[in-house]
């Protein structure tokens, strides 16, 4: 799963003003609406894998609420009830998705419409990264304030691209105007704007497509 792609970048600059930095709103979707096509026939769903005893939606979701990000929802879509009932005293914002199986597109907007009020940026987070710590999103946060919202800020692994990524506010109308089984990739792409790369390590990268991927990140299969 992707949600961009290499375009150029350049290094993060010194760190500014942090005063004037932290008026930057950064909000997070954590996309976990997806039928998980490819767990088809396990009779699992890769969302409710186990992670050190914790499904890895919650785990996920956790990771988000205890990082820097000002706000943050989850969109569910597929199996909602059974993501809801994983999220259960987390106090997390949940926002269906009835549409989700057109695609990633229709997620990322829902998640866009119930924080675009407050937010100058946007984190996207996949609910199947399982490395993903709340450290590596504070660092992307710390560089999306220091560019004051005006630049996109992705995680990369020895430099290849990877998840999740911040997209500014500049980018919010074209984000809905997404469509299909797509994520970030084509805004950034096109955006004009500069891309500033965090090095997290191979979490950027570790994803649960399979029940293979699960068992390999050391997930064991459950749900």
């Amino acid at each position: 799963m992707e949600v961009c792609m290499d375009i150029p970048t350049r290094p993060p600059p010194c760190l500014g003003n942090v005063s004037e930095a932290e008026n930057f709103r950064v909000a997070a979707v954590v996309l976990a609406a997806g039928r998980a096509s490819r767990m088809a026939g396990s009779g699992h769903h890769k969302l409710l894998a186990l992670f050190e005893g914790v499904p890895l939606v919650r785990r996920s979701v956790g990771t988000v609420r205890d990082s820097m990000a000002d706000r943050h929802v989850v969109v569910a879509g597929y199996r909602a009830e059974d993501i809801a009932m994983a999220l259960e005293g987390l106090d997390a914002e949940i926002v269906i998705n009835a549409d989700y199986p057109s695609g990633m597109a229709s997620s990322l907007k829902a998640g866009l419409v119930a924080l675009r009020d407050a937010a100058d940026g946007l984190l996207v987070m996949l609910a199947d990264m399982p490395d993903i710590e709340t450290r590596h999103i504070d660092m992307m946060i710390e560089a999306f304030r220091r560019e004051q919202g005006r630049a996109i800020v992705r995680a990369v692994s020895g430099g290849k691209r990877g998840n999740p990524v911040i997209l500014p506010s500049s980018t919010f109308d074209a984000v809905m105007e997404l469509t299909g089984d797509i994520g970030a990739r084509p805004i950034i792409e096109r955006s004009g704007l500069a891309v500033i790369d965090v090095e997290i390590g191979q979490a950027a990268h570790v994803d649960t497509d399979t029940p293979e991927q699960i068992i390999a990140a050391g997930g064991v299969l459950a749900g």
